[in-house]
């Protein structure tokens, strides 16, 4: 039998015991157990419920007074034990241990059982070569303008004006996993290994329906006060009923520290990318471009709940047709509360993107030349705020978004309204 297989039994028989010993069934309120704040039975009752609930803090604050009352009751201290190793609470596991171990009462397969879980605390605790580490995610997304119609539904074609007809409003389903490996390095560098596979489906249209794969490495380091990482990434996105494209990435981002308060951050990614042609699309490889990105920030934290980021970046594009060929200015501030009820992020972003040559798909006689405005706001929140049986440790999050762009062009095509809603359900997994 493992060692979590015999958790469980533990778990099992003393709840066994201690439900013999309680002749009522009623739930039992915290103002009962103020008002018997030593009544052994009341409270086993009590922690009984509170663990059925998911609610462990609760059930161990309610054990631990219990075994402050009864010291030499080895069964509560089983009991004890067995849920701070499910509440993944290994220093008062250990404690309780020598308590155990110390205490006349324990029998040899108590001391038997003990000692293989304090074996296994130990083996977790103990550094490993490699950690890996698993995600899963689920997104819905409602959009007012999916295809960016421009606000007078017109648009530049060959020079001549005409109609928008693609649909503005349609819904998003998103779900995609990812699995991690990590290779500690010394006291201050880690190299990350990551392998991801997304699905991307929308309801009306299915222009945009892709399946999407990513090998991502990196190397993580420390340079006196410099926090330094160099990546590398290779993805593909297999569209359901367009061209495939594929691309690589590679470039590094480093941060330093100013003063208690004060992070500037930096990065540079060079990036190519091709497109394959296929019936349903025999252009797709004129975009194919060679990328270049540079980016610089700011972050500082107000206090302990507020702090601000402020960013700009410059980036080209160099395209295989030189109609696609442009070149992007960003800046970005944002400011983020992490309250005590949920984690909140207000963002603002301006981008302005020119263009280096006439485009004749839609306008001979101008360069396009535009800027585009985005105001978003997300919130995340653990799910077992609002459901705590469900997730009584908070480790399933839940997203909240909106955005807002505002794009305004030279070329009619070009200027845009465009809103949308999002909502995202995340659970990381540590694979041992």
């Amino acid at each position: 039998m493992n060692n979590f297989k015999k958790i469980s039994v533990i778990l099992f028989i003393t709840s066994l015991f201690f439900t013999k010993a309680i002749s009522s069934e009623k739930n039992i309120t915290y103002m009962q157990i103020l008002q018997k704040p030593n009544d052994l039975e009341l409270n086993i009752k009590y922690a009984q419920q509170q663990g059925k609930m998911g609610n462990f803090k609760q059930t161990i604050s309610t054990l631990e007074r219990l075994n402050m009352v009864y010291p030499d009751n080895i069964e509560i201290k089983m009991y004890l034990l067995s849920v701070l190793v499910q509440a993944d609470s290994p220093d008062k596991a250990l404690i309780v241990i020598e308590e155990i171990k110390s205490n006349e009462d324990a029998t040899e397969e108590d001391l038997l059982t003990v000692a293989e879980i304090e074996q296994e605390l130990e083996d977790r605790a103990r550094p490993k070569l490699w950690n890996f580490v698993a995600g899963v995610n689920w997104g819905l997304s409602q959009s007012n303008n999916v295809n960016s119609v421009s606000t007078t539904r017109l648009q530049m074609s060959s020079n001549a004006l005409s109609a928008f007809t693609t649909p503005m409003h349609d819904r998003t389903y998103s779900a995609s996993t990812d699995v991690s490996a990590v290779r500690q390095i010394g006291d201050s560098s880690s190299f990350l290994l990551s392998a991801s596979v997304s699905d991307s489906r929308q309801v009306i249209e299915t222009g945009d329906d892709v399946e999407g794969y990513t090998f991502t490495s990196a190397y993580d380091t420390q340079i006196g006060n410099q926090g330094i990482s160099i990546f590398g990434m290779l993805s593909k996105s297999d569209y359901i009923d367009d061209a495939d494209s594929f691309s690589t990435m590679a470039g590094f981002s480093g941060f330093f520290p100013s003063g208690d308060r004060s992070t500037y951050t930096y990065s540079y990614t060079l990036s190519d990318s091709k497109g394959n042609n296929n019936s349903s699309d025999t252009t797709a490889n004129e975009s194919n471009a060679i990328g270049h990105s540079v980016t610089i920030g700011h972050d500082y934290l107000l206090t302990e709940i507020i702090s601000t980021s402020i960013g700009s970046g410059y980036s080209i594009s160099e395209n295989k047709v030189g109609a696609n060929d442009y070149e992007t200015f960003d800046l970005n501030f944002r400011v983020n509360f992490n309250l005590p009820y949920a984690y909140i992020s207000v963002g603002d972003a301006l981008s302005f993107n020119e263009y280096f040559e006439f485009d004749s798909s839609n306008n001979s006689a101008l360069i396009r030349s535009d800027v585009a405005n985005t105001f978003d706001v997300i919130v995340l929140k653990p799910l077992g705020d609002f459901f705590p049986f469900l997730d009584p440790n908070k480790l399933i999050n839940l997203s909240f978004s909106y955005d807002k762009t505002i794009s305004e062009a030279n070329i009619i095509n070009y200027d845009y309204v465009s809103e949308s809603f999002g909502f995202g359900i995340s659970r990381s997994f540590n694979l041992r």
